[in-house]
């Protein structure tokens, strides 16, 4: 039997980590856990605990925000990790609102990025207490310094108040395990950052009165069903007591709390009672949505409700009909489409999705292409099949103007190549904002249209040879700026055939575009198999051998030399697609394909 540990008014300290994408967030929480020593010395242990989804190994980085929480000289210290993309902002705006302080992390040598400005604003919007940790101090040419006043600069920028200009920073290594406050001083342990939430992070209140939390965010459990995660507001919340849930809509229905649990180490820990100011999750409470407010039974105060940034981008779900449809997938009609779609809005704050006339078409509203291609390659991975059109941006009418959102756009090139990637986003409608040198780089900053970023990443790594580093985030909703020139579209080439792709028709094509197909490779008719070097589609025949004769000349011999094929990710076949196109995505496979191929 589980044992239950009893209730204790133990000191907390709520703290997030909002740091951009791959400087070190992840790492230094490893670093956290082990400085506890919460785990347990005979299990194997392995590194970024906290990335503990598939896809946020590959991608390095975080999409789901996790919660960990150590004690140090006494005092509970709940460390939530936060996704640094503003894409996934839904999830950033409600795990902001557990903490009492947050951990900026930010990289010696690059300073602070458009994403942790995105995250760092949401936190300040709503006072919380700034700790600067300026971690990767041993890299080559990094000026942790600067960095200090660039993370100065950004909060004067964000309108933080004088209280938060008065931040406390701290210098050091999350991979070498030290942290220190003078990054010439190097020591052998993290201590002093502990110290440091410790003395400068707001304890948690404890607040007195009736009962008050919100439902932040969820957990499932096949055993116990579903999990509600939230700080409690005020007063305490004890287990085989009844409250009542307040809903949206305003209307109240009283649940029965069967379980109680309090995150300790990577794990929870089962409680007969939780405090306010501490995060907590409840078992045995159904039909709650996140937000919800759990309040008392006789006098039920309903907490306002969590407010988040409006998607920007919508795509078309469609079922897979393609020919080769159900031969690489589990789940592959409408019904499934639909209930996995539902699933994703319980817990996916910042998306939305809207019912069309057909059953089997679907309209999904997300933050951005990141946002939704995580959403399908989560899907293909759990054995879905389905089709997806190409993204458009959310245009608005805001006081009788023609609006559509615009992103902040930075990109780091070597300075003899910035000129290419300066054309290149002028032509997307882009306005160069700020140029200025970042060590052997040169820095660049412009403001563009969210339409203008579909499809420019691969063109920008391809006109720098793949040295441009490239950031942006959502800034607002701006008067609309026309049409964008469509002088560089290529055409496609089409097969007009269904069968296994040989070696001898595409080598004798191959000087007509580029393909996106390997030889012997099955493809079918309307399979969009490569770039045509012209404007306009072209229909193929891939499945022609040559032709056998007993007669031999020289010449005739000569092995196919075929070039290797283009591999898209799934978010550049995303960004690819044109609008009379479908990508149909499978467990094993991405496919470009028209919608209507009647050609030939």
């Amino acid at each position: 039997m589980q044992l239950v540990k009893k209730y204790n008014m133990q000191s907390i300290r709520n703290i997030a980590i909002i740091a951009h994408v791959d400087h070190g967030k992840t790492t230094l929480v490893d670093k956290i856990i082990d400085q506890a020593k919460i785990l347990d010395e005979r299990k194997v242990r392995t590194e970024l605990l906290l990335d503990s989804n598939d896809l946020e190994r590959e991608r390095g980085i975080t999409i789901l925000s996790k919660n960990v929480s150590v004690t140090y000289k006494g005092v509970k210290i709940n460390v939530i990790d936060t996704p640094g993309h503003a894409d996934f902002g839904g999830e950033v705006e409600r795990v902001l609102k557990m903490a009492d302080g947050v951990l900026l992390l930010v990289d010696a040598f690059e300073g602070p990025m458009p994403q942790t400005r995105f995250v760092l604003g949401k936190a300040l919007e709503l006072g919380l207490t700034p700790i600067v940790v300026v971690n990767k101090v041993d890299k080559e040419n990094c000026t942790p310094d600067i960095v200090h006043e660039k993370v100065f600069d950004l909060m004067f920028a964000l309108e933080a108040t004088e209280e938060q200009l008065n931040f406390q920073t701290i210098y050091g290594s999350a991979k070498n395990g030290w942290m220190s406050t003078d990054w010439k001083n190097e020591t052998d342990n993290i201590i002093p950052l502990l110290d440091y939430i410790v003395e400068h992070i707001p304890e948690a209140p404890y607040r007195e009165g009736s009962p008050q939390m919100q439902i932040t965010s969820l957990d499932f459990s096949k055993f116990t069903g579903r999990i509600a995660i939230g700080r409690i507001f005020r007063g305490d919340l004890e287990i085989n007591k009844d409250y009542m849930l307040c809903k949206a809509d305003g209307s109240t229905k009283k649940v029965r709390i069967k379980e109680l649990h309090v995150f300790e180490g990577m794990g929870k820990a089962k409680v007969d009672k939780v405090r306010s100011g501490d995060i907590c999750a409840i078992t045995g409470i159904e039909g709650f949505d996140i937000g919800d407010t759990i309040a008392d039974l006789e006098n039920p105060e309903p907490l306002p409700r969590i407010a988040i940034d409006q998607p920007t981008m919508s795509m078309l779900f469609t079922i897979n009909n393609s020919p080769f449809f159900g031969k690489e997938g589990k789940y592959v009609t409408s019904r499934h489409l639909r209930d996995r779609l539902e699933r994703e809005l319980e817990k996916n704050l910042a998306m939305k999705v809207e019912y069309t006339d057909s059953e089997d078409k679907f309209i999904v509203f997300g933050r951005g292409v990141l946002h939704l291609s995580v959403l399908i390659e989560t899907m293909r991975r759990e054995g879905y099949e389905l089709q997806v059109g190409k993204p458009n941006v959310i245009i608005k009418t805001i006081d009788g103007v023609k609006c559509e959102p615009m992103e902040t756009l930075s990109i780091d090139v070597p300075e003899d190549v910035a000129s290419k990637a300066i054309n290149l986003v002028s032509l997307r409608k882009g306005d160069l904002l700020v140029m200025e040198p970042k060590g052997d780089l040169q820095h660049l900053e412009f403001t563009i249209p969210s339409r203008g970023l579909i499809g420019l990443r691969n063109k920008i790594l391809t006109a720098t040879a793949g040295a441009a580093i490239i950031n942006h985030r959502f800034s607002e909703y701006a008067p609309y700026k026309g049409n964008m020139s469509q002088d560089d579209a290529k055409g496609a080439i089409v097969s007009n055939i269904t069968g296994k792709a040989t070696a001898y028709a595409i080598d004798r094509l191959q000087d007509r575009g580029r393909f996106f197909i390997d030889p012997n490779e099955e493809i079918y008719k309307g399979q969009v198999v490569g770039e045509n070097s012209k404007n306009d589609d072209m229909a193929v025949n891939l499945i022609k051998g040559k032709q056998l004769t007993n007669v031999r000349s020289s010449g005739t011999d000569n092995a196919a030399k075929i070039f290797p094929k283009v591999d898209f990710s799934l978010e550049e076949c995303m960004e690819y697609i044109r609008d009379d196109e479908y990508l149909e995505v499978t467990p094993l496979s991405l496919r470009m394909r028209k919608i209507n191929f009647v050609k030939y």
